[in-house]
C-alpha cells in the first residue's frame, strides 16, 4: 500500500461507517388489555395485521407489554374460572410469544405502561444510535374483530407512516365516538372544557388539530419522545394531552402534528361507561392540568403564579361541576 493509499484510508473507512447509520424504522408498542377479555378475536386481528408488517423493513419487532396484575389476575389460583386462564396463556403463547417481545410492568394505570413501553424502546433506539425512529403506541383493548375494527386495521400503519415520512412529528389516531357516549361527553365537557380554563391560547390550537386529545394510538419521533421523557415529568393520566400541550406554543405547533381517522371503534371501557368512572377521568383530567399548568408557570418565572392559580382554580371548579351535572343526566 503506498503513502497516498495509506492517506485515504481513514476517510474510505468513515465513509464506510456513514453509510451503515441505522436506516428509521418504526418501533410498535402494544399496551395488553388490564382485563383479560374471554374473546380473543379482537386481539388475534391486530397481531395478524402486526405479523403482516414484521415483512416489511421499515417495522421492528412489537413490543408488547404486560400489567402483572392482569397476569396473576388472570392465571390459577388467583383467578377461579378456568376460561380467563385458558384465554390469557392462550394468547400469549399462540398470538404474542411467536411474533413479539414482551415485557411485564407493575403500573398504576395505563399511562405507566406506557411509559414502560415507550421508555424500553427509546433507550434501544439511543444505544443503536437510531435518532429518526418512530415510536407507535397500540392499545390493544379494542375490538378489531369487528367490520369497522378491520377498516381501523387498514388505517391503522398510516398513523407512524407520516411520522416516518417527516410530515409531522406527532400523528394521532382519532377513533369515532356516539354523540351522547361517555367518551365524548367526557371530551366535550370535561377534557375541553377544563383546557380552555387553564391554557386557553393551547386550548384553541389543539382544538382546530384533533377532537380527540385523550386518544390512546399516537406515534412520535426520537426528538418528541426524547422531550416528553428527560426534561419533563411524565404523568400518571392524560399523557397524550401532556405531549400535545408541550408541543404547543400559544395556539401555533411547536412540533407539528397530524391526525388519522380510524372510525368507529369500541373498546373496553365502552361498554363500562359508568358515572363513576366519567367521574373519575374527568377529576384527574384536572388533576394534570392543574400539576403542569402549575410547573410551566413555576418553571417559566411567571411572577404572582399563586394568585393567577386561585383564581383559574376557582374557575376549574365551576367547570368541573358543570360537567358533573352534565354526565349525571346522561350515565348512571
Amino acid at each position: 500500500m503506498t503513502a497516498r493509499n495509506r492517506r485515504r484510508a481513514p476517510e474510505s473507512t468513515s465513509a464506510f461507517h456513514a453509510s451503515r447509520a441505522p436506516v428509521p424504522r418504526i418501533r410498535p408498542i402494544v399496551i395488553y388489555p388490564f382485563v383479560q377479555p374471554l374473546k380473543l378475536e379482537g386481539i388475534e386481528r391486530l397481531f395478524a395485521t402486526l405479523k403482516d408488517w414484521s415483512s416489511e423493513a421499515e417495522f421492528c419487532k412489537p413490543l408488547v407489554i404486560i400489567n402483572n396484575q392482569t397476569r396473576y389476575r388472570s392465571t390459577k389460583p388467583a383467578v377461579e374460572d378456568p376460561r380467563i386462564d385458558a384465554a390469557y396463556h392462550q394468547t400469549v403463547r399462540e398470538i404474542i410469544q411467536p411474533l413479539a417481545h414482551i415485557s411485564l410492568s407493575w403500573a398504576v394505570d395505563s399511562c405507566a405502561m406506557w411509559l414502560t413501553g415507550l421508555g424500553q424502546s427509546f433507550e434501544e433506539a439511543t444505544k443503536t444510535g437510531s435518532h429518526h425512529d418512530v415510536f407507535f403506541l397500540i392499545p390493544g383493548d379494542f375490538d378489531f374483530s369487528t367490520k369497522e375494527g378491520t377498516t381501523a386495521l387498514q388505517r391503522l400503519k398510516k398513523i407512524p407512516q407520516k411520522v416516518l415520512l417527516n410530515e409531522c412529528s406527532i400523528c394521532l389516531g382519532e377513533i369515532q365516538v356516539p354523540l351522547n357516549s361517555a367518551k365524548q361527553l367526557i371530551d366535550t365537557y370535561g377534557t375541553y372544557g377544563l383546557l380552555y380554563n387553564w391554557f386557553p391560547a393551547e386550548a384553541k390550537g389543539i382544538r382546530r388539530r384533533t377532537d380527540k386529545p385523550r386518544t390512546e394510538f399516537f406515534a412520535v419521533n426520537y426528538e418528541t419522545l426524547k422531550h416528553s421523557l428527560i426534561p419533563h415529568r411524565w404523568y400518571a393520566y392524560e399523557q397524550t394531552l401532556i405531549i400535545l400541550l408541550q408541543n404547543m406554543d400559544g395556539e401555533g405547533e411547536v412540533r407539528e402534528i397530524k391526525t388519522v381517522p380510524l372510525g368507529l371503534l369500541t373498546d373496553e371501557e365502552a361498554t363500562r361507561s359508568t358515572l363513576a368512572a366519567a367521574m373519575m377521568q374527568v377529576e384527574r383530567t384536572e388533576r394534570a392540568l392543574k400539576l403542569f399548568w402549575r410547573e410551566r408557570a413555576i418553571g417559566r418565572g411567571r411572577p404572582n403564579w399563586q394568585d393567577e392559580f386561585r383564581t383559574l382554580d376557582a374557575q376549574s371548579e365551576s367547570v368541573r361541576d358543570a360537567a358533573m351535572v352534565i354526565l349525571r343526566r346522561v350515565l348512571k
